[in-house]
């Protein structure tokens, strides 16, 4: 019997970029990191993806916490994609962090439930930073992908506030055929949004989520160059809410059943994939694999 840590990736309400304010919910995309003790130095395999930094750095913050010199050999596998505007590094972040502690843990080098939630959080937003990864530190992502659910932050204050489970509905998710790290992205052209960008955030505060999504991904389609028709069709299919999810490329729509055939068909006429999944409530967990 082995144990994997599963993470799932999220999807934006609110991109924190223009802002530092943001939100964001799980989704049942997932990373899955594993880890075991053993040879010297910190060894990183990560399955269809060549740089494994991020992973390296999160392995390195935990032993460094405990002034433990041991080796760690860790693998990651994932049905989320990489730079897609799902929160893959973030997820990345969350599943290598907590597989550290859990082998840790079971060799009994460290005394189980030693870290809070949010220690542990810290760690993974602290290896994004450190790696690149992110602009903001992602808090919205990171701790919607650690907690699940719907997660509203104030990133720069480190707060958030407010977490709480969200309504189970069909989520379709629209992949062109490129990719968008989020470290490449204008950030300077983002900012120009931040007043309408707090619109949308102020919606997403008082509940109207729908509306805080679609309007959020339609002012980022504007600033990094996406196509807005991808999500008014979604809308004219019937979803409650579609926009940009993070910095793209992915589209993200949300939709009741008989709406969500009918968005899919639509989306399934661009070039590139979709995907269709729901939410997740349960975060980032250690799982039994075997």
């Amino acid at each position: 019997m082995t144990f994997k840590v599963q993470s799932p990736g999220s999807a934006t309400v609110i991109n924190a970029i223009a802002t530092g304010c943001g939100a964001a919910f799980g989704i049942q995309l997932y990373v899955f990191a594993e880890a075991q003790l053993k040879g010297s130095g910190v060894k990183c395999f990560a399955e269809g993806v060549k740089d494994t930094s991020l992973m390296e750095i999160c392995a390195h913050k935990v032993l460094d916490r405990f002034e433990l010199d041991t080796g760690i050999h860790l693998k990651t596998t994932s049905t989320l994609p990489v730079a897609s505007g799902l929160s893959s590094s973030s997820a990345t972040s969350n599943a290598v962090v907590m597989a550290t502690l859990e082998a840790l843990y079971n060799e009994g080098l460290i005394e189980k439930d030693t870290l809070s939630s949010m220690e542990i959080l810290k760690m993974g937003i602290d290896a994004s930073l450190e790696a690149g990864v992110t602009i903001t530190g992602a808090l919205d992502d990171a701790s919607a992908s650690f907690f699940g659910g719907l997660s509203i932050t104030n990133n720069p204050a480190g707060e958030i506030i407010r977490k709480e489970n969200m309504e189970g509905q069909n989520i379709l998710i629209y992949m062109p055929h490129r990719k968008s790290p989020t470290a490449q992205s204008n950030v300077a052209r983002m900012k120009l949004l931040a007043p309408w960008v707090k619109m949308a955030f102020q919606e997403a505060l008082q509940g109207d989520l729908y509306g805080a999504l679609t309007l959020n991904g339609l002012l980022y389609c504007a600033a990094l160059g996406f196509k807005p028709i991808i999500a008014l069709e979604a809308l004219e299919a019937g979803a409650r809410a579609a926009g940009l999810s993070g910095t793209g490329p992915s589209f993200v729509a949300l939709a009741g059943d008989e709406a969500a055939d009918q968005v899919e068909e639509v989306w399934k006429s661009y070039p590139g994939r979709v995907i269709r999944t729901e939410v997740d409530n349960q975060g980032t967990r250690v799982i039994l694999d075997g």
